[in-house]
């Protein structure tokens, strides 16, 4: 069943993840940082979100604040992220305990809000491209409906491959380009021939770039100089085209 989202009317990238715990936010909000640092009007936007502190103005989602705080972005958290819950679950999961149903339309309402006072929209799923959106739909629906490329953010350790080739795969399934992978938490030192060999393996045989190599800064929340300097070389406003589907 179609997702009630309409395409975006504006420039956008998704991020998504092989994963829980790989880093997207991190990447994600790095992104928005380089638009924003290129004169661009960044709107965030993160769907759900699960595992949300609770706060004198309710459940707030930290991924949006720090989406937020990197890109610039002058829009309420509320907007940013529309949807929040208590458990750190999956969406349906957690939506369903809360007997909170996830509310798209309110994900519509944030987008038309934000969409006239921007220049690029950075999305961010929750969990990996597989992970349940509520009980009928997928992560992966959500940039399918929105007719924006995915950026799939991958950790640079043994196993990785595997799970990365598989997310390109559930992507492409439904139609979504992957504009490329970024490798994080990339070990600064001890590197193994899985670290080394990982990326070309990834490129090969999952027919995509491998954008960047980001290397691990342990505790960090907020891009830090490493980071963006290695996100820094890559054109995003050429993956924002839709490049390597």
């Amino acid at each position: 069943m179609p997702l009630p989202l309409a395409p975006l009317s504006l420039p956008g990238l998704f991020v998504t993840g092989t994963d829980t715990g790989v880093g997207k936010t991190l990447i994600a909000a790095a992104i928005a940082r380089w638009f924003f640092l290129r004169g661009q009007r960044v709107a965030a936007l993160k769907p759900v979100a699960t595992g949300c502190p609770h706060r004198r103005e309710g459940l707030v989602s930290e991924d949006a604040e720090i989406l937020a705080a990197a890109g610039e972005v002058r829009f309420p958290l509320d907007l940013i992220c529309p949807n929040r819950y208590a458990e750190p679950l999956s969406p349906s999961v957690a939506a369903r305990r809360a007997k909170q149903p996830v509310d798209w339309e309110a994900v519509q309402r944030s987008i038309r809000l934000m969409t006239p006072a921007s220049d690029v929209m950075i999305v961010e799923g929750a969990g990996g491209a597989m992970t349940p959106a509520d009980e009928r739909l997928l992560m992966r629906d959500i940039p399918a409906a929105l007719r924006v490329p995915a950026v799939v953010v991958a950790r640079a350790s043994l196993g990785t491959i595997n799970h990365t080739l598989m997310t390109i795969e559930s992507l492409r399934a439904v139609d979504v380009t992957v504009a490329g992978v970024v490798l994080n938490r990339y070990p600064t030192d001890q590197v193994g021939v899985a670290e080394e060999t990982a990326a070309g393996e990834i490129e090969r045989l999952g027919r995509v770039n491998v954008l960047a190599i980001v290397p691990d800064e342990p505790g960090a929340v907020l891009p830090t100089a490493a980071v963006m300097a290695a996100i820094d070389p890559v054109d995003w406003f050429a993956r924002l085209s839709g490049a390597n589907r």
